[in-house]
């Protein structure tokens, strides 16, 4: 690490790397500082004993493989690769599908008896919508509009959206609209080799593009002096810079890094407006060597609850998981399945406990995602060498995001994320905030538009 760069990037999600990756080939001197031990944020990975689990649901639009092709190469795009069997199991309904608008449709027609024009209008109504348009009409007002007395369709459209982002039936119908439209373009994506094939790709562009990457680096404090971005303080050590992007939570960036004094007092009035989106709770299965999982479908939400309830996605007492399910084809040349449980979850409901009843609260966990996947892998167990365990508190500490949180803020949070250096010369924030930032096509595409932001700031 230097004493002086012309940007850091704090913090290397998606949109962090994505960003210091734009910002080296512009010709800027870039340091990407993570206070973790490998790069990734939320979508990384890790080890135990022969395991490696992906740490994040593994699918993504379409888009997906022109925003790498166009930000990272096109070794890159070549590994995007189509996730083929997706599985919804509860009590409304079991679907299984490619979750691409030709399929939908076909199972809104045929199995849901809902009118071909209706389902095409409701298409077109979400292909029309962008990022300005009106923010009044909720999710649930669209799905009245379109789909009336029809709890089972709304459940079949929000459940996915919600367990990759949050969100919630009474949100902006267009946080939802734009990320589910994305996904009906053609389907779901994975990135094959796995999320540690991508970083470690990823780490070698930017060491190629001389980006400075330091891990187990964290940024204490932003520095500003007359209104403008000044430096940093990391690992104590101050760091002379002119520009600023914070891949944190957009909260964190303000109060903690950079401090209200910073900010005028109407900007700070609308950030106290802001919330934090929900965090999440994982539960990571290995198989052990030798053993072949079946055929379940490669994403299988799940739930028991008896109808679409975002709370009840929340709640401690599990009743609805997503099995991200990862057989030896996404990582060729291995024998290993994985599968990763993820589900909702509120900070709140995990912090207050001791650390016995914590403990506890973590091998129920396990135990009742065993007993629920065993209805899909009979007699699990006699499969399973390895689990382990992930709360909002463990997401916490990984990411310094302020209850966990692991969709960043909801929609209110984009307008002072994206207004942040009109506030403070220099200083930007890309990332998970608005819900329709959220999932990695969304944190990727907004890592290129702070990028360029930044960009213009320093007279590139």
């Amino acid at each position: 690490m230097q004493d002086r760069y012309d940007v850091v990037v704090i913090g290397s999600g998606l949109a962090g790397l994505t960003a210091a990756n734009r910002l080296a080939r512009s010709g800027h001197r870039v340091l990407l500082a993570e206070q973790h031990s490998q790069l990734g944020g939320l979508a990384t990975y890790f080890r135990r004993r022969h395991h490696l689990f992906d740490v994040a649901l593994h699918g993504f639009p379409i888009g997906m493989q022109k925003s790498l092709r166009k930000y990272w190469g096109q070794a890159f795009a070549d590994r995007v690769v189509q996730v083929q069997r997706i599985v919804f199991d509860n009590p409304q309904f079991h679907v299984e599908t490619t979750f691409d608008m030709e399929d939908f449709t076909r199972i809104l027609e045929a199995q849901f008896r809902i009118p071909r024009a209706t389902v095409n209008a409701f298409f077109a109504c979400l292909k029309a919508m962008n990022y300005y348009d009106d923010q009044r009409e909720t999710v649930r007002e669209l799905f009245e509009r379109f789909f009336p007395g029809r709890p089972d369709v709304w459940r079949l459209l929000l459940e996915p959206i919600t367990y990759a982002n949050g969100s919630t039936l009474d949100e902006p119908a267009i946080s939802y609209g734009i990320v589910f439209g994305n996904f009906m373009s053609k389907g779901v994506y994975t990135f094959l080799g796995g999320t540690d094939t991508m970083l470690e790709m990823m780490a070698a562009e930017l060491r190629a593009g001389q980006v400075d990457c330091e891990t187990c680096c964290r940024v204490e404090r932003i520095l500003v002096e007359a209104g403008r971005v000044v430096g940093v303080v990391a690992n104590g050590r101050s760091v002379a810079c002119r520009a600023v992007v914070s891949n944190g939570n957009l909260l964190g960036t303000i109060h903690d890094l950079v401090g209200d004094a910073h900010f005028a007092a109407e900007f700070l009035a609308g950030v106290g407006q802001v919330r934090l989106s929900n965090s999440s709770c994982q539960v990571y299965i290995g198989i052990r060597p030798g053993a072949q999982l079946p055929a379940i479908g490669d994403l299988l939400f799940t739930s028991t609850c008896p109808v679409f309830d975002a709370d009840a996605l929340c709640a401690r007492q599990v009743t609805s998981r997503t099995f991200s399910v990862y057989y030896p084809t996404i990582r060729p040349g291995t024998d290993q399945y994985t599968i990763v449980a993820s589900m909702n979850a509120r900070h709140q409901d995990w912090v207050g406990l001791e650390r016995t009843a914590y403990r506890a609260a973590k091998e129920d966990l396990i135990e009742d995602t065993l007993t629920a996947l065993d209805r899909y892998v009979p007699e699990v167990r006699r499969l399973v060498d390895y689990t382990e365990a992930a709360t909002p508190i463990t997401f916490a500490r990984y990411t310094l995001h302020p209850g966990g949180a692991a969709f960043g803020t909801k929609f209110e949070g984009l307008r002072p994320s994206m207004t942040l250096s009109a506030q403070v010369g220099g200083l930007f924030h890309t990332g998970s905030v608005g819900i329709i930032m959220s999932g990695w096509l969304g944190t990727v595409n907004y890592g290129v538009m702070v990028a360029n932001d930044a960009d213009k700031y320093l007279g590139g």
